[in-house]
């Protein structure tokens, strides 16, 4: 038997039982690192399937990282897992989706890595929408030995792996002195007006910067009682460009701005991280195009795959400046619901979906085993991401 049908018929004879752990964590939902029920039913699948299985990685409780190494030498695979879902709405982010095509991925894969040769391995990230696992994962090294990583979204389209934003996530606590407002407010040290003036700075740098900027924030403490002066306030923001030295640069203006709006109303101000900083995407395109090639060997035309432009922001950002990687989008349902609605978790639920998962499991594992069993293809994308990473 061919060497890609052997991996489809592993998947296909593992496809009930996919559904049946994806349909448990989609109808489960946990916030991240709280992600105890989908990190079990992944490490006993995984381990079911002859896969070694560390758990709470770097003290992570829901993390693991689970692996097959073939006795034949050969290159590494990276799969991800992400498995947490939203508040109030759940796996409105088809979270529950993506971490059976990525574990299904796997162990189709490993129906033929004996023969090949190499080492597959899972990585399951906790917390993707808020403090992102493969961040602490990336800077502890824990993928530089992988010779390339993948994951595959869910939505209502085709599309190519793109462009993410990179992103911090800020804090700025302002802390004045309360008094009575009516009574003797000139003893009071209003800490929402140092807020306020933060917005009014913000604001009004917006205009001198590029056009790849969002900056965005919410005021999450400002006071208590309108006739106390607050002496406490806070607002957080989320500070994004599509590269991390601007963001950088973005985020050195907007602490000045912070620092004056304290100067002005005579607070004293803490700034302070409240999530992980999240790297922009870098697609290695040899391997985005292995990928599509992949689709439409089982069926996609081309002219469904969109160009990427995700614009929101992905702790796998992190990992592809630390080995090529891809993060493609896949279709799971034919209704256009956005991500993070009510509307697509309901479609990421049925049967439709389920079938997209498995069918995006066998196109990551055959593009695996294309990239393991051409060097040719293995040093294009080598050195593409040597390339990309002296520009960055």
């Amino acid at each position: 038997m061919e060497l890609k049908q052997h991996i489809k018929k592993a998947i296909q004879q593992n496809a009930e039982e996919f559904k049946s752990v994806s349909v448990y964590i989609g109808q489960n939902p946990e916030l991240g690192n709280e992600e105890y029920k989908a990190s079990a039913r992944l490490k006993e699948l995984l381990a079911a399937h002859g896969f070694d299985v560390q758990a709470s990685v770097l003290g992570i409780e829901t993390s693991f990282i689970a692996t097959y190494t073939a006795a034949k030498p050969g290159a590494t695979v990276g799969l991800m897992c992400e498995y947490d879902a939203l508040p109030e709405i759940g796996h409105a982010c088809g979270h529950h989706l993506i971490c059976m095509m990525s574990a299904g991925a796997a162990i189709g894969l490993k129906s033929v890595i004996d023969e090949i040769g190499g080492t597959i391995r899972v990585y399951g990230t906790p917390a993707e929408e808020t403090r992102g696992a493969k961040v602490p994962m990336a800077q502890a090294g824990l993928f530089d030995d992988c010779d390339f990583a993948m994951m595959a979204h869910p939505y209502y389209a085709y599309e190519e792996s793109g462009i993410s934003l990179a992103m911090d996530a800020l804090q700025f606590e302002f802390f004045g002195k309360s008094a009575h407002a009516a009574a003797s407010p000139q003893h009071g040290i209003n800490a929402l007006d140092g807020v306020l003036q933060l917005f009014n700075g913000i604001n009004a740098m917006r205009q001198q910067t590029r056009s790849d900027t969002r900056i965005h924030g919410i005021i999450n403490q400002g006071g208590v009682a309108a006739n106390i002066i607050p002496d406490y306030a806070s607002a957080q923001f989320y500070i994004r460009s599509a590269s991390r030295a601007y963001t950088n640069e973005l985020v050195d203006r907007v602490k000045r701005i912070a620092e004056g709006a304290a100067l002005q109303t005579g607070c004293r101000i803490e700034i302070s991280n409240y999530e992980y900083s999240y790297d922009e995407l870098i697609t290695n395109r040899t391997l985005s195009e292995a990928f599509s090639q992949n689709l439409m060997a089982n069926g996609v035309q081309r002219e469904e795959i969109q160009s990427g432009k995700d614009a929101g922001s992905l702790d796998l950002g992190n990992v592809s400046v630390r080995c090529p990687a891809i993060h493609p989008y896949v279709k799971v349902t034919d209704e256009k619901h956005e991500l993070h609605s009510i509307g697509f978790r309901d479609r990421a639920q049925e049967p439709q979906a389920l079938e997209a998962m498995v069918f995006t499991a066998t196109v990551l594992a055959e593009t695996a085993f294309d990239v393991m069993t051409n060097p040719t293809l293995l040093q294009q994308i080598r050195s593409e991401f040597e390339q990309q990473m002296q520009r960055a």
